[in-house]
């Protein structure tokens, strides 16, 4: 997938978070300064950070009988979108520093879609794409999961996604909307705003 620098995916990057084990509520509040951190020692460029609400979701995949999860996104964009997008760092290195804030906090990779103290996704990383068994860009399962698209589509409904199995360019409201009902039952909960994490209710 290749994008000109006029487009936003070129000039930007998103990282999902998830927790269902501890407290995850107190993890988000704690790793939030600590990706922001990590975030602009790896890249080379200033870097503008949008947060989105916290969503109460329910398991997806997995063992049965695992607790909500808590989710967010991270959407990261160039401070000058007229840099093109190849102005980005490597993303393995990103990935390389994900796994060590993951690791920092608990977690544990026992099983797929286990339940985790954090989970730290790249989503997309400007105009890279990668199919190597530790890092897929753009992440293959994006537009099917309602606890990352909700979280996309409250940061910003028309920010187009790095996936359109029609051809046609996919927004995050219409992903959102798009997804089939029983993905959607019941559906991610926003959750207030609270010191240490604004955005919200």
């Amino acid at each position: 997938m290749v994008h000109s620098p006029a487009d936003p995916l070129s000039v930007s990057l998103a990282i999902a978070l998830g927790a269902n084990l501890g407290d995850p509520v107190a993890t988000f509040t704690a790793v939030r300064p600590q990706l922001e951190a990590e975030l602009a020692a790896w890249a080379v460029v200033p870097l503008q950070l949008s947060w989105s609400p916290r969503f109460r979701t329910q398991p997806v995949g997995g063992p049965p009988g695992q607790p909500p999860y808590l989710n967010a996104v991270l959407l990261a964009r160039l401070a000058a979108a007229s840099l093109p997008g190849e102005r980005w760092p490597d993303p393995p290195r990103l990935l390389a520093r994900l796994l060590q804030l993951e690791a920092a906090f608990g977690r544990e990779r026992r099983e797929r879609w286990g339940p985790r103290r954090l989970d730290l996704d790249l989503l997309w990383c400007g105009p890279f794409t990668c199919g190597s068994p530790e890092l897929e860009l753009p992440h293959p399962r994006l537009g099917e999961r309602a606890f990352v698209l909700a979280p996309l589509a409250a940061i910003d409904p028309d920010l187009p996604l790095p996936v359109a199995p029609t051809g046609t360019p996919l927004t995050a409201s219409a992903g959102l909307a798009a997804l089939p009902r029983a993905a959607l039952e019941p559906p991610p909960l926003v959750l207030p705003g609270e010191p240490g994490w604004p955005e919200g209710l």
